[in-house]
């Protein structure tokens, strides 16, 4: 759950349409704070009629005037009055005086926020205000690259109060891309030609192949000049060149690969133009193509090992049918067994990117091996699973399936051998430790106590040694045994 939703749902009274909205904002909060050459913070009202922040971005463009964060802070009382009229009037108010943070004066501006009903088509609030925080005493002459940034920014902050930005229908998430203002930044006004394109932009149109500068002329006209007849570029480009869609494509040319990513500014309803941000992505793909290979190879890789392990097996198995004695053939089948449940880990590993495997999976296929050791044994047995192991890093599902095996296999082999009865596995796990208990209804320990045959040795190295875990074993009410594992699952607190 976000930080902005915690908030929300901690001390806020906005609906979860609400919220979803503020969440669509806050990700392009960086793209606010640097255009505006400012700090930008939302504010989220409270249930007691007070404001919280729930984001905060800081500008790359200038320097901050925020030195730690104030997300979870409550508004400052001599900012009330600015939010209050911007509220009431449902329109930008600006501080006359220089607020303060710290000690540190600042030019305070504070925005209502709509959202747009896809239902109604209206806009709804406002549920939020966002304030603007920028260096009073910067009184210097803009350039061309800060005026146009400047500009943009007010576009934005218009929309926000028209419920118009994030703009409606435009694409989510990853598909939106990730370029910042001072990547690229292109305007263009309503009939797609480019009234601003700033240095980088430029430059990086040079690296594709487009020699002559850009403003004046069409988008479309330069980006189909630079990416002439390919006939794999993305079917929406003509669109974003053109400043009609709020997408992201990305053009390739001499090598390189550019993304487009496009914002439609609007004024009461009227489309004035788009924003284009521009960046040179050439390096993050070639990074981009080089995980994927060794992703590949990892997955080959593990796909390897489990067949070589299958072979291993089979050889087992096969070796174990021309023993002599039932030792042999006893103790050639549990390492067949053994192999077998590590093989379907790598198996697992090796359909996905992830070294994360479904625990729960992985141990209903090893609980088919129950089947071959029961018919072994003459025996009847009817094994049932109860909760989730959930996911587990590799490290961790290897020695976890090759213990339980052990824990299974030995329940079937001596506490059920001849009769039938069933093998209950009940797993659950908190955020720090994983529980599993393993109920046989057999015969029960033989004098009470566990053995110390190879089976126990290596369970007890396995749970204690690796996994760092504590394993027991018990006599089960009206017989037969429990077996209680419990793991501490450290490797929560490393992700991300």
């Amino acid at each position: 759950m976000s930080t902005l939703r915690n908030l929300v749902k901690n001390y806020g009274k906005l609906s979860d349409a609400d919220v979803e909205w503020l969440e669509l904002l806050v990700a392009d909060w960086p793209l606010l704070a640097d255009l505006s050459f400012g700090d930008v913070v939302l504010w989220a009202p409270t249930t007691d009629e007070g404001y919280i922040a729930v984001a905060h971005s800081r500008p790359s463009s200038a320097a901050t005037l925020f030195y730690r964060d104030v997300i979870g802070d409550f508004l400052r009382e001599d900012w009330r009055p600015l939010v209050d009229a911007a509220i009431e009037t449902e329109k930008a108010v600006e501080s006359t005086s220089p607020a303060w943070y710290e000690e540190v004066p600042m030019k305070l501006v504070a925005y209502p926020v709509f959202r747009h009903d896809p239902e109604t088509q209206q806009r709804l609030g406002p549920i939020a205000v966002v304030t603007h925080h920028a260096n009073p005493t910067d009184n210097r002459s803009a350039s061309r690259i800060e005026a146009a940034s400047t500009e943009s920014a007010g576009d934005l902050f218009d929309m926000i109060g028209q419920g118009a930005f994030p703009v409606p229908g435009a694409t989510r998430g990853h598909q939106r891309g990730a370029p910042r203002a001072s990547d690229g930044l292109i305007r263009l006004d309503t009939t797609g030609e480019i009234t601003f394109a700033s240095p980088n932009t430029q430059t990086t149109f040079t690296l594709i192949g487009y020699r002559d500068e850009m403003e004046g002329e069409r988008l479309s006209d330069v980006v189909t000049e630079v990416v002439g007849s390919q006939q794999d570029t993305d079917e929406s480009l003509p669109l974003i060149t053109e400043g009609k869609s709020s997408r992201r494509a990305d053009i390739e040319a001499r090598g390189r690969t550019v993304t487009l990513r496009s914002i439609i500014t609007s004024h009461d309803g009227e489309r004035t133009g788009a924003l284009i941000l521009t960046r040179d992505i050439t390096e993050l793909r070639q990074q981009e193509q080089e995980l994927l290979t060794k992703d590949a190879t990892i997955r080959e890789i593990h796909h390897r090992v489990k067949n070589n392990l299958q072979t291993v097996a089979s050889l087992l198995r096969m070796q174990a049918r021309r023993a002599r004695t039932e030792d042999a053939k006893e103790a050639l089948s549990q390492a067949m067994r053994r192999v077998a449940a590590i093989a379907v880990v790598h198996d697992t590993l090796s359909t996905g990117l992830s070294q994360i495997v479904d625990f729960d999976d992985v141990f209903d296929r090893v609980l088919l091996l129950v089947t071959e050791v029961a018919s072994i044994h003459n025996t009847t047995v009817h094994p049932k699973k109860h909760g989730e192991f959930g996911q587990l890093p590799s490290e961790y599902a290897t020695p976890l399936a090759l213990a339980l095996t052990e824990v299974v296999t030995n329940a079937v082999e001596h506490g059920l051998a001849g009769r039938e009865g069933e093998v209950i596995i009940d797993a659950g796990r908190t955020e720090s430790e994983l529980r599993v208990l393993v109920t046989d209804t057999g015969a029960g320990l033989p004098g009470g106590a566990v053995g110390d045959g190879l089976g126990t040795q290596i369970v007890r190295t396995l749970i204690q040694g690796e996994l760092g875990g504590s394993i027991s074993w018990g006599a089960r009410e009206g017989g037969g045994t429990t077996v209680s594992i419990a793991i501490p699952l450290r490797w929560i607190a490393a992700q991300p």
